[in-house]
């Protein structure tokens, strides 16, 4: 029976990326209103830390099961594009901050999906 090969998920590009967006949430959802701290806050606060996680949960299996929580992790980045544009449409946050952050989910997605096909 042969080694399968492990990813070393805090080399991958993807991972540091998904760690960056998550910092960034955190930073706007410090300005949300205090009484959407159950709401919105919450569900992008915890779509955001599911997008580097998965990345390194996967990357101790097998490529295939890998390739699951990569889809996880694009889900997770789809869903929080969702969330900061209703961020945007309630006044949370400003076009600045939309766009900032749509765009590296753009590129996360961009990546992860490029890395996920080499799988």
């Amino acid at each position: 029976m042969g080694l399968r090969k492990r990813h070393n998920y805090k080399n991958l590009k993807i991972w540091k990326l998904g760690l960056e967006i998550v910092n960034d949430v955190f930073d706007l959802i410090n300005q949300f209103p205090k009484y959407e701290k159950y709401d919105l806050s919450s569900q992008m606060s915890r779509c955001s830390i599911s997008i580097p996680s998965n990345i390194a949960e996967g990357s101790a299996r097998s490529n295939k099961s890998f390739s699951y929580f990569i889809d996880i992790s694009l889900g997770s980045s789809f869903e929080l594009g969702t969330q900061i544009l209703i961020a945007y449409n309630r006044n949370y946050i400003d076009k600045i901050k939309l766009d900032i952050l749509e765009e590296k989910l753009e590129e996360f997605q961009k990546m992860t999906m490029s890395f996920q096909n080499k799988l």
